[in-house]
C-alpha cells in the first residue's frame, strides 16, 4: 500500500534525498526514517570509510591501520569479520578511525552513501527563537509551502548539494546543443566529473570507439583544447567527440605491428622461420 519497494528503489539510485519534517512534532519522525534506511543499506550524509581490502593468494591477514583506532577495533576482530565472509588471506589497509559496522559496510560493499537534506515545513507555526534553531542546524533548511516562504532557498541548497555539472554535446561544423546537456554528479556513472564519465553516460559503446575530445571552456586553458579520457571537466563546458577511424579500430585491435604476421593478413610467423629467411635472403 506504501509502495515500499518503490521508495527503496528510488532512494537508492538518486542523488539526493529530501527528508521533509514537521517541526510542529518530536525528532522520533527524522530518527525513525533514518533508521528503515540505515536498514535497507542507505548511509546518510556519509563518505565510504578510507579501507582497502585486497584479496591475496596465500599469508592469512595482514593487518595496517595508518591511524590510531579507537573504536575498540583491532586485527583479532577483522579477521574475526573476514572469517565470517569466507576471506582468509587478505590485506587491509585502515586510513581512518571506524567502527566495527564501517567495516562491515565495505566487506558487503553494497551501501549506498548519499547526502540528504532534512527540510522543515510549517514554520509559520513557530516563534523566531525555533525556527532560527531549526535553520543552524546542519543539512537543514526551514521553509513553510502555504505562506511560500524560502522556497527560493530551498531550490539553492538543492542545486549547490547536488553538485550538478552539466556537459553540452557539439557535433562538427554545428553549433552546440544547449537543450539537453548530459547531467553529471558525484552519484553518476564512476562518480567523477570526467570525460569517460560524460562517454559513457552519452553512450557506452563510444568508449570502444573513442579517440579524443575537443573541449571547450573553463576547464582548458585554450578552447579549444583536445583532451582524454581523464580529462576533468567543469560546468557548461562544450564536449565535441572524435571517433576512431576503421584503419584505427584494426590497429588497435591487432597492437602494434612487430614482424611476426604475413603481409596484409593476420598469419603468424615464427621469428625463428623469419629471422632464417631474412638470412637467406641476404647470402643470395
Amino acid at each position: 500500500k506504501g509502495r515500499g519497494r518503490q521508495v527503496i528503489a528510488t532512494a537508492k539510485s538518486c542523488d539526493l534525498i529530501l527528508m521533509v519534517l514537521d517541526p510542529t512534532k518530536e525528532d522520533t519522525q527524522k530518527d525513525l526514517l533514518t533508521k528503515e534506511l540505515e536498514a535497507i543499506g542507505i548511509r546518510l550524509n556519509r563518505k565510504p570509510p578510507d579501507v582497502t581490502i585486497t584479496k591475496t593468494t596465500g599469508s592469512g591477514i595482514r593487518f595496517n591501520a595508518v591511524v590510531k583506532q579507537t573504536h575498540d577495533f583491532d586485527k583479532a576482530v577483522c579477521e574475526s569479520i573476514l572469517k565470517r565472509y569466507k576471506i582468509h588471506n587478505a590485506d587491509v589497509v585502515l586510513r581512518e578511525d571506524i567502527t566495527i559496522d564501517d567495516f562491515i559496510d565495505v566487506v558487503d560493499s553494497n551501501r549506498k552513501y548519499v547526502k540528504c537534506v532534512y527540510v522543515y515545513n510549517k514554520i509559520d507555526m513557530l516563534n523566531v527563537e525555533e525556527v532560527d534553531r531549526l535553520a543552524r542546524l546542519p543539512m537543514s533548511v526551514v521553509v513553510s509551502v502555504s505562506q511560500k516562504w524560502n522556497l527560493d532557498g530551498l531550490l539553492e541548497r538543492l542545486w549547490q548539494e547536488m553538485e550538478i555539472c552539466r556537459i553540452y554535446t557539439k557535433k562538427p561544423g554545428q553549433m552546440p546543443d544547449f537543450t539537453d546537456p548530459i547531467v553529471m554528479t558525484p552519484q553518476r556513472g564512476n562518480k567523477q566529473f570526467t570525460v569517460e564519465n560524460a562517454v559513457s553516460l552519452l553512450n557506452k559503446t563510444m568508449l570502444e570507439e573513442f579517440k579524443s575530445a575537443q573541449v571547450w571552456g573553463t576547464s582548458v586553458k585554450i578552447s579549444p583544447q583536445i583532451c582524454g579520457l581523464y580529462h576533468t571537466l567543469m560546468d557548461e563546458d562544450v564536449v565535441q567527440i572524435k571517433k576512431m577511424t576503421q584503419a584505427e579500430k584494426v590497429r588497435a585491435a591487432q597492437g602494434k605491428k612487430t614482424g611476426t604476421t604475413v603481409a596484409g593478413s593476420n598469419t603468424k610467423v615464427d621469428a625463428k622461420t623469419l629471422k632464417e629467411r631474412k638470412e637467406k635472403t641476404v647470402k643470395s
